[in-house]
């Protein structure tokens, strides 16, 4: 259990110092991990979930599930990051999460967190400032999906989940896991299937990026930034992960 532990003391250090304290009261948490395999579910809508998830290894998507069956993904989560936090504070989730390739999350009894909050409220303040983080990534892709053209809008999203691999230690050279299928692409950006292939077409002839066999490869990140208007600044990360 020590390497969940570990990942959300990093995560959380990312924007909140952290007393020895606060440090000791994590690693007091109980973490129960469990592997998933790609596209399985382990929130879903109208849950009412009594422990929240933290993200041990892999990579996982939050989405709205609509009335005929598709899918809307608003955002995704690596390492170290707590995607239901909300669920500590709302009675019934309104949207789902699940793992986009085989993943590893561990599971914290909500009573446990709000007990250590109590005894250690920066640590509170630290899980609040993740949802306050999560808000800001939603705005964003609110914004980069209704606004934006779509080599932008595509070339923002990479750059966002370049950039947060970065800071997650999760980068190998110039690539990062993305195990997305197109389909999926599509239904985080909206776009329909033939504008996947045709933005996703123009941006590798830019030789800015690549994607394939489940792998982000940024080739030039300062033109794919400058492409995709991307401005790190609403992830609020204290390391500056690329300049």
């Amino acid at each position: 259990m020590d390497k969940a532990h570990d990942v959300l003391i990093r995560n959380l250090w990312e924007h909140t110092a952290l007393a020895e304290e606060d440090i000791a009261e994590i690693r007091a948490l109980t973490f129960v991990v469990r592997d998933f395999e790609p596209n399985e579910d382990f929130i879903r809508q109208g849950d009412r979930p009594e422990v929240s998830a933290l993200v041990v290894s892999g990579l996982i998507a939050r989405y709205h599930l609509l009335g005929n069956g598709r899918r809307q993904y608003l955002a995704f989560h690596l390492t170290g990051d707590l995607p239901d936090a909300q669920g500590l504070f709302i009675d019934q989730m309104d949207h789902g999460l699940s793992a986009l390739g085989p993943a590893s999350v561990a599971f914290i009894p909500h009573r446990e967190l709000l007990a250590a909050f109590q005894r250690r409220p920066t640590f509170g303040m630290a899980v609040w400032r993740e949802t306050l983080l999560d808000a800001a990534i939603f705005r964003e892709a609110i914004t980069n999906n209704s606004a934006r053209p779509m080599q932008v809008r595509m070339a923002h999203l990479f750059c966002e989940l370049f950039y947060r691999a970065r800071v997650a230690q999760l980068v190998r050279g110039s690539r990062c896991r993305f195990p997305i299928s197109l389909a999926q692409l599509g239904e985080t950006l909206g776009m329909a299937i033939a504008t996947v292939n045709r933005t996703l077409a123009d941006l590798r002839l830019s030789g800015t990026m690549d994607l394939r066999e489940g792998e982000l490869i940024v080739l030039k990140w300062r033109e794919l930034q400058r492409i995709g208007d991307f401005n790190p600044t609403y992830l609020q990360l204290k390391r500056r992960a690329l300049k």
